[in-house]
């Protein structure tokens, strides 16, 4: 399906399982899209666990023609920011999903638009996720941010590490940090990545509790 952001419309994936109590809004890293395979992979975890996802594209088709040349919008945190706030609102809006609380994954510089959006709409987005993030580019909206936030980072990652510490800092009693023993930024080595998903459906099972 599509749904409509900021003047765009962004084709997206929906799954929602059997009997779910929330839905969880995706947002892939630089250069990516919703078929990332590891935002898939999570995302199969996230329905075992009744738990709806929403993967997007954040650029139009003629936008990431663009971008491949020129690499200067998937940087664009305030336009990524704004697109996945007007999901969040679409979701409120949508009849199946309008009845879930929602969450927010966001991987690599998507984990700071979502940071950004959380910030944005601290009324509907009660969970975020990091997988691999650079919350340093949320800026200021850290502080702003009331969500419980999960940071993951790999235990290999040393820079990114860095950075997540530094933004625990902003994010305050709301954020946790947790590192991924003997994984690179992208998660690739053998049961890394199971624990990412692992970790992502129990926070967000834990803290997407529906109305009543």
């Amino acid at each position: 399906m599509t749904i409509p952001a900021g003047g765009a419309r962004l084709p997206a994936d929906v799954h929602v399982p059997d009997e779910a109590t929330g839905v969880v809004l995706f947002a892939h890293g630089s250069g990516s899209s919703r078929h990332s395979p590891r935002n898939v992979a999570v995302a199969r975890v996230l329905h075992r666990r009744a738990l709806a996802t929403v993967l997007v594209d954040l650029l139009t088709p003629e936008e990431e023609r663009v971008d491949v040349r020129t690499a200067e919008l998937r940087f664009d945190i305030g336009m990524l920011a704004g697109r996945l706030a007007a999901m969040v609102d679409w979701m409120a809006d949508e009849p199946t999903l309008g009845r879930l609380p929602a969450g927010l994954f966001g991987a690599s510089t998507g984990a700071a638009a979502a940071l950004v959006a959380a910030a944005a709409r601290p009324e509907r987005v009660g969970a975020v996720v990091s997988r691999g993030g650079r919350p340093d580019l949320a800026g200021e909206a850290l502080s702003r941010v009331h969500a419980p936030t999960l940071l993951l980072v790999g235990g290999l990652d040393e820079q990114v590490i860095t950075l997540n510490e530094q933004a625990m800092v902003e994010l305050g009693s709301v954020g946790e940090l947790r590192i991924v023993p003997g994984a690179t930024h992208l998660f690739e080595e053998p049961g890394t990545l199971e624990q990412v998903a692992d970790a992502a459906a129990d926070w967000f099972a834990t803290h997407l509790r529906p109305p009543g």
